[in-house]
């Protein structure tokens, strides 16, 4: 009798799909997947921030709601936003913006990493090719999707000065103000394609490694697997130390926009840039320091106690230094942020030490606690910064002031991220000590039999990776 063959029948000519093949059509639907719903995410946060905000009632309807939205969208990947004026030959204008709505950036971070991680899931060892051959779709499906956001951010908006009381403005503001209405004066805002690339693309290269590093269930490639146990315990806590700070600043959020009033305002702030306030907190916190200035009629959109260390109260160009003290001599509730980073860290730690193998000595916790949050600050440290500037000059002889605002705040980064190293070995090693009442992974029992496996799951073993055994 003749064989039997086990291959399907095929047209001629038609080429028959590979596994290789396969996997590449998996992992560039992935990748569109991924994208998709990172950007998707981002802009459902941004325009109900937006919307919060009362964008909605922006000269020029839906359209430049889109426009603004986008420029969200643009900044939050770490972006540049260009502003411009025109006034004609009356006058000059000079504005400048530079911040991260925090909010919409974890949210998409948070999206998108999930999705690309969902494929290698199902993986007992992560091989490099197939990193690759997600990672890299990925990446560029990301840049071009923020190319079409680039080419939606931009949009001009008539500005009116005139209208005001005389004893509002003064004659001579009164008469500019008439001037400049004449000139049809606008203001716009375009985004500088060329940075906004190159930041977006270093935007989803951190987002991927972050993702990878904080993932407990993804695989690592074989080469990379010897650092899994350095590297992995520490990511993951420090990103629950992020996120636990996100979410207390979510709570007491709540609680001012039910019990304060300007309920509106509060969402927007908690939906745009509640980890810019949060994450604040923890570098003030553990002793860290910011310095800025607030001048004219606008503000930073965070707490009113900031606002007020930020303009000095002597109407001075001075600079203003925010750290713990400066802040609690404004309401001495801001003692808390010490307590509460004393405790959020130290569980951070303790965390850690119990993902951790027990085999690993106090010393080694500690000098990856410390490096970890060291280098968690000086990520996030630069985030906050906030610098806003818009300036107009009459006829080339001054501002007026009543159209000039100068706000901006600077962290001292390098002092920030010096004390997070000193609270993480600290940290670290009480953190060690507490969790050696906690059975961790590869511990011996006191009776000398072998630890029970079992808690792994039942593919525990060496063909399993370290994503399953953690």
């Amino acid at each position: 009798m003749g064989r039997v063959s086990n291959r399907l029948p095929t047209r001629p000519g038609r080429a028959v799909p590979t596994e290789d093949h396969v996997r590449l059509a998996r992992h560039l639907a992935a990748a569109l997947a991924a994208v998709v719903a990172g950007f998707l995410a981002m802009g459902v946060t941004a325009a109900l921030g937006l919307w919060a905000a009362g964008a909605t009632d922006l000269p020029g309807g839906a359209g430049a709601f889109v426009a603004v939205l986008a420029a969200v969208v643009v900044m939050a990947t770490g972006g540049q936003i260009g502003l411009s004026g025109d006034a004609g030959a009356l006058a000059g204008t000079q504005a400048e913006l530079t911040a991260m709505p925090l909010t919409v950036t974890l949210v998409g971070a948070m999206v998108t990493g999930s999705v690309f991680l969902r494929p290698l899931r199902h993986h007992a060892v992560a091989r490099a090719g197939d990193l690759l051959t997600l990672a890299v779709p990925t990446v560029v499906l990301w840049l071009a999707a923020l190319g079409g956001v680039c080419a939606l951010a931009r949009r001009d908006f008539p500005l009116t000065l005139g209208g005001g009381t005389t004893e509002e403005t003064g004659d001579l503001g009164d008469l500019f103000g008439d001037l400049l209405d004449a000139a049809n004066p606008s203001v716009g805002f375009r985004p500088d394609v060329g940075p906004t690339l190159f930041y977006g693309l270093l935007w989803i290269l951190g987002v991927l490694v972050v993702a990878l590093l904080v993932s407990r269930r993804t695989p690592l490639p074989p080469r990379l697997v010897r650092h899994h146990q350095a590297v992995r315990p520490a990511a993951s806590a420090m990103l629950l130390l992020l996120l636990a700070y996100v979410a207390v600043g979510l709570v007491i959020g709540l609680v001012v926009a039910a019990t304060k009033g300007h309920a509106a305002e509060t969402l927007a702030v908690l939906l745009l840039g509640l980890p810019n306030v949060s994450w604040l907190a923890l570098g003030i916190g553990i002793g860290g320091s910011w310095e800025g200035r607030a001048e004219g009629p606008f503000g930073l959109p965070m707490p009113q106690i900031l606002d007020a260390v930020l303009r000095g109260g002597d109407g001075g160009r001075e600079l203003s230094r925010v750290d713990l003290s400066s802040l609690a001599a404004q309401d001495g509730r801001a003692w808390w942020l010490l307590p509460i980073a004393a405790v959020l860290v130290l569980a951070a730690a303790f965390v850690m030490a119990a993902r951790s193998p027990a085999r690993v000595p106090p010393w080694r916790h500690a000098l990856h606690l410390g490096i970890a949050l060291a280098v968690t600050l000086l990520v996030v440290t630069p985030l906050t910064l906030v610098e806003a500037r818009f300036g107009l000059s009459i006829l080339g002889i001054g501002d007026l002031e009543a159209l000039g605002a100068d706000v901006f705040l600077r962290p001292h980064i390098w002092r920030t991220v010096g004390l997070g190293l000193l609270w993480g070995l600290v940290a670290g090693l009480l953190g060690a000590l507490l969790a050696t009442r906690v059975h961790r992974r590869g511990e011996v029992p006191d009776n000398g039999a072998p630890a029970d496996r079992t808690e792994a799951g039942p593919g525990t073993g060496p063909g399993t990776g370290p994503g399953r055994d953690d």
